[in-house]
């Protein structure tokens, strides 16, 4: 019975978040207080018990500073405190114990947060790098991939930004600056109060007025760094392209035309910074001023001591001095935000091809293949698959031929279930690959692509990557059927011959090789060669074709090809063309039948005796 797959919207690589900051921030809470984590409620419940233990002892040092000062001047007043007792020394110890004490309890909660800071964004960052490894490959052929480097690099960065300012800058700030309010209404009186409400009320206004506006010049500056950073890794991973087209100078001048873009942006961020900082210092002394003017005057009258007035300019230091940076914070406070709406967006993208609700492992008993009237488009105004029928009996080889463009790629993808069928239905032994889990179906598929691509490790790595915990005899075994070993031994350092970027270092020839003892040691039931000997040359081409032959024996196989002579002993042959069988049968058969497969046929023939004859010559 055939179904349609679930209606999923493609992703977009480029789609960003269009939550607001409330909803962010919502996202992250998750990762500070976790389900079945005790240990990290514990430490954040610590950690906010230490906090509000240095802001208290913050809170109460201005005080001893004034009992000291009014000790030493004989002029305690009307001031009841106990603590007069101590003397001026001994309130000078006080003072300084109490400013020791409150950095202490703040040192005390960062290294009690710390884990739980550090553990949060190991998390967030490894659940992004799954989750990109979840999405289709439609996603994955459309991304930058410096782009989104930046994103997800950003994204961290903003999250260990907002964990440290945000709750032990921003919320401690917001509550000294409240109890310093209480403490001037309560001990000088409400002019005092409303003067530093006042000045803090129109830095704060100026603060966020100014920065939005550097935030708007700043996502600018961010985006034309992302765009410049793209450009650098596309030009260095086409290194060879650009050597072979002597493009050094234009890519040059392509990256400097990004960067030319960023510095502007760059200069705007730091002038209006400095405007910012000259507003914010212009309103801060205007406060401090205003309200040493009030205490000098109170003083004066004799409503104050002299320890009154040195306790409001350390209560007014004290609290501007965390002002300083307010807009700092704040700037990168927001500034992070979008960073990780970004990260969240990218979080947020859906998976195309998902797990059904009641997935099954895969059980493959032969290792038939079936299309059954399979339609697929890639873009919905461009139909590749009409209606592609086939069945690869088990352990027969079927190879499809079609020039470029007829759809014969895709029927791979569609196997491995890179994308999902638009109609109609794939099975193996009987089970739609839509009804089993992704992971079980990857396991029973090996895959020789035309183009290998290796990590940038030794050759050891690249034939284990295959199976996992392959031993180093597995490893030995697979690179002598694919017939690579020697070669490998003739090296200097073995099988711990670094390849490279993407295996550069290797010849064509050898990648194929190594791409092809990988899969051996995967040992899948089901085998795709995807055009697997196309870019090769004849020589090298026919001794790897040797090695394919043997890999694929006892196994289902479906051989994408492009040279007909690679495939003629194939058990079924099917002609495609714009998504649909035109021919199929015996490579006997179909030369007999005189149709497309025998035109060709011919074609290539005929090429490839010019091409011996040149050789000769």
């Amino acid at each position: 019975m055939r179904r349609s797959p679930p209606s999923v919207p493609p992703s977009s690589p480029n789609a960003e978040a269009s939550a607001s900051g409330w909803q962010t921030i919502r996202r992250m809470l998750p990762y500070l207080w976790p389900q079945g984590e005790a240990w990290v409620k514990r430490r954040v419940v610590m950690a906010l018990l230490l906090l509000f233990a240095a802001k208290a002892v913050s809170i109460v040092t201005p005080y001893f500073y004034k009992l000291a000062v009014d000790s030493l001047s004989n002029e305690t007043g009307n001031d009841p405190s106990a603590l007069l007792a101590l003397g001026a020394i001994g309130l000078t110890v006080a003072y300084g114990l109490a400013r020791l004490g409150s950095v202490a309890f703040g040192e005390l909660r960062d290294a009690v947060f710390v884990r739980v800071g550090q553990r949060a964004l190991r998390k967030l960052a490894l659940e992004t790098f799954t989750h990109i490894h979840r999405l289709s490959m439609r996603y994955h052929i459309t991304r930058k991939t410096g782009g989104l480097s930046r994103i997800i690099e950003r994204g961290v960065k903003g999250v260990d930004f907002l964990l440290r300012f945000m709750l032990f800058s921003i919320g401690p700030l917001i509550v000294e600056l409240s109890l310093v309010t209480i403490i001037f209404a309560v001990w000088f009186g409400w002019v005092y109060a409303a003067a530093v409400v006042a000045t803090i009320a129109a830095y704060v206004a100026f603060t966020f007025k100014v920065t939005e506006w550097r935030v708007r010049i700043r996502k600018e500056m961010n985006d034309l760094d992302t765009d410049a950073n793209q450009k650098a890794i596309d030009s260095l991973l086409n290194y060879e392209t650009v050597k072979y087209f002597n493009a050094e100078t234009r890519e040059a001048q392509r990256y400097d035309r990004a960067m030319q873009g960023y510095e502007s942006a760059a200069v705007k961020t730091g002038q209006t910074l400095a405007f910012l900082n000259v507003g914010q210092t212009f309103l801060i002394t205007i406060g401090l001023v205003i309200v040493m003017a009030l205490a000098a005057n109170g003083v004066q009258k004799g409503q104050l001591t002299v320890g009154d007035f040195v306790m409001v300019n350390a209560y007014m230091i004290q609290i501007m001095m965390p002002l300083n940076f307010l807009g700092t914070v704040y700037r990168e406070i927001r500034q992070a935000l979008v960073d990780m709406g970004q990260m969240f967006g990218l979080l947020g993208q859906p998976a195309e091809v998902r797990d059904a609700p009641e997935a099954k492992p895969l059980q493959v008993t032969a290792g038939e293949i079936v299309f059954d009237d399979v339609r697929f488009s890639y873009e919905p105004e461009r139909e590749i698959l009409r209606g592609l029928s086939l069945r690869v009996g088990p352990g027969q080889k079927l190879a499809l031929v079609g020039h470029s463009g007829s759809g014969k790629s895709t029927v791979g993808r569609l196997l491995f279930r890179f994308y999902d069928v638009s109609s109609g239905a794939i099975r193996i032994d009987g089970q739609d690959i839509r009804e089993v889990t992704q992971s079980s179906l990857h396991a029973q598929i090996g895959v020789v692509p035309q183009d290998t691509v290796l990590f940038n490790d030794t050759i050891r790595y690249n034939i284990a990557y295959g199976r996992d915990n392959a031993s180093d005899a597995d490893v030995v075994a697979a690179a002598k059927a694919a017939r690579i070993h020697d070669f490998i031994l003739s090296l200097p350092d073995g099988y711990d011959t670094t390849v490279g970027e993407r295996g550069l270092k290797l010849s064509g020839g050898e990648k194929q090789r190594v791409g092809i003892a990988r899969t051996l040691l995967k040992n899948p039931p089901i085998l795709i060669l995807d055009e697997a000997t196309s870019a090769l040359d004849t020589q090298t081409e026919r001794s790897i074709q040797d090695s394919l032959t043997e890999m694929g024996q006892g196994r289902s196989v479906i051989v994408i090809a492009h040279r007909l002579s690679t495939i003629a002993d194939a058990d079924q042959i099917l002609v495609v063309e714009a998504g649909q069988v035109i021919e199929q049968g015996s490579h006997e058969a179909l030369l007999a039948k005189g149709g497309r497969y025998a035109a060709m046929w011919a074609q290539q023939s005929a090429e490839d005796d010019d091409t011996e004859t040149i050789a000769a010559q």
